[in-house]
């Protein structure tokens, strides 16, 4: 078995932003629920989790409004930068690892069957 460990170096947002749509970890921060029934913003509890993403400098939602600057992930919900005001953004963001044993993020067609091979073949450790 292949040694699937991986190093991140995680980006704070504050610094740098990632190339546009480029796939990435990103480190989110916010509350949930993000409110009461009272409309309490304070009342959920805090949370920091990481999610996949990909960023963009412009986005449009189906109802037609365009977001810039802003990560979207799979369910095309959107997050922004850091913004201490916010129900959730995005604090740090991390490249994503490549696939084990190679040196890239994506395989397709003939490619694949013998990296996956030699994924499962390499010793752990290797």
């Amino acid at each position: 078995m292949a040694d699937l460990r991986a190093m991140v170096t995680w980006v704070d947002v504050r610094e740098g932003r990632p190339e546009i749509g480029m796939p990435v970890a990103v480190a989110i921060t916010g509350r949930y629920p993000a409110e009461d029934d009272d409309g309490d913003r304070a009342s959920g509890k805090a949370f920091w989790l990481v999610r996949t993403m990909y960023y963009t400098d412009w986005f449009r939602t189906e109802d037609g409004v365009t977001h810039h600057d802003c990560f979207v992930d799979s369910d095309e919900v959107i997050r922004f930068p850091y913004d201490p005001e916010s129900d959730d953004s995005v604090t740090h963001w991390a490249e994503l690892p490549t696939l084990p044993g190679t040196k890239t993020h994506f395989l397709g067609g003939d490619d694949v069957a013998p990296a996956l091979r030699h994924a499962w073949e390499v010793p752990a450790g290797a």
